[in-house]
């Protein structure tokens, strides 16, 4: 497939960087949106709750996959 270069260290150390950062404002962003509608209205709203969820949900899931396939390479 052309056009898709594999990165190198350096590269690879700043992307993953930028995704770790990006990850915890939107994840911030998220908690301060469902404490923002909780004092003001009263009440939970289930869009920020249930896209907090299925994010952390999606990271664990991720993370125990590349986890065991790495476990698995080494054997």
């Amino acid at each position: 497939m052309k056009g898709f270069l594999k990165m190198d260290e350096m590269e690879m150390s700043i992307t993953t960087r930028a995704v770790r950062i990006a990850w915890i404002y939107a994840s911030i962003f998220i908690i301060v949106w469902i404490w923002h509608d909780w004092i003001k209205l009263g009440l939970i709203q289930w869009v920020p709750l249930i896209l907090m969820a299925s994010q952390l949900l999606v990271y664990w899931t991720v993370q125990l996959y590349l986890k065991w396939k790495l476990g698995k390479d080494e054997e």
